[in-house]
């Protein structure tokens, strides 16, 4: 399994060498360089790091500060590295996702990650309580004033408050995304995300545009996925959704997959609102044979 090397460092001043040769040493065949802020989202190389590794390969970093600026980005970048079947190390914390003990420690730091946010809350809604009843009005003056240093404090803030809620539903979302677009239209893409989705956690188009807009902007998806969506055939496009469907998970049935085409109230051919295991079985065969299927 080849092992990716990525280095960071944060100024003109810093050198990415002992960086280098401490993933030189750990058997890295490949080692990708970048001078970026630490709390700079939009890093060029390691967007392309990630958009190039494959399957079974492992990003290695001497500590994880060098790649995320924050709990959050972490988690995002290596839900990314899990849905290519990748890994990710560090070389001084006891993070390996390909081993069990590095999973469980992941585990343990989302789970602190979560605490963290509530405790945070917390200590808000405290502290705005016991602010109003002596009389201070809340509010931050640099906002008041029209600061542009404080709307653009806040401004960040907020963006990294919508990254970090995008991260928690990405598993619902990302791989189809990656999997489907540009070949898929946008309305067929939200239908296969919302099909397995209870009511009050499924998509608006607007809604998934907007984090996709967010996702391709922090390089976690390629920019080729807002591209306009390639005209199909119209006698494509249920093989193309159960292939979709198909994808997401080699090991469905075909009672689960008419199941889910009830859920997203797709027709059948003949334009039934029930389906059966063979009109599913017709379909990817054709799918096959279209060459729709992986």
């Amino acid at each position: 399994m080849p092992l990716i090397g990525y280095a960071r460092v944060s100024t003109e001043d810093q050198i990415p060498l002992p960086q280098s040769q401490a993933l030189n040493s750990a058997g890295c065949v490949e080692i990708h360089e970048e001078q970026a802020s630490g709390g700079n989202r939009a890093r060029p190389v390691l967007a392309r790091v990630l958009e190039r590794i494959g399957k079974g390969d492992t990003l290695v970093v001497v500590r994880i500060d060098r790649l995320a600026r924050s709990l959050s980005h972490l988690l995002e970048v290596i839900e990314r590295l899990e849905a290519k079947n990748a890994f990710f190390r560090s070389l001084t914390d006891p993070i390996d996702t390909s081993s069990p003990q590095g999973k469980f420690t992941l585990q343990v730091l989302g789970a602190a990650a979560e605490f963290e946010r509530a405790l945070i809350r917390e200590r808000t809604k405290a502290g705005l309580a016991s602010a109003r009843t002596k009389g201070r009005v809340g509010g931050n003056p640099g906002l008041r004033a029209r600061d542009p240093g404080a709307l653009r404090k806040v401004r960040l803030a907020r963006q990294d408050g919508y990254m970090e809620r995008l991260s928690e539903t990405a598993q619902d979302w990302v791989p189809h995304v990656r999997r489907l677009r540009p070949d898929m239209a946008w309305e067929d893409v939200l239908r296969i995300v919302n099909g397995p989705l209870p009511r009050e956690r499924q998509w608006t188009q607007a809604r998934l545009l907007r984090a996709v807009n967010a996702y391709v902007r922090d390089g976690f998806l390629p920019e080729t996925v807002r591209d306009r969506s390639r005209r199909r055939e119209t006698d494509d496009r249920l093989p193309a959704i159960v292939a979709a469907i198909k994808g997401a998970d080699p090991d469905i049935t075909l009672q689960a997959i008419c199941t889910r085409l009830e859920a997203m109230r797709e027709r059948t051919p003949r334009g039934r609102t029930t389906w059966q295991p063979s009109s599913v079985k017709m379909l990817l065969e054709r799918a096959e044979r279209l060459g729709l299927l992986d």
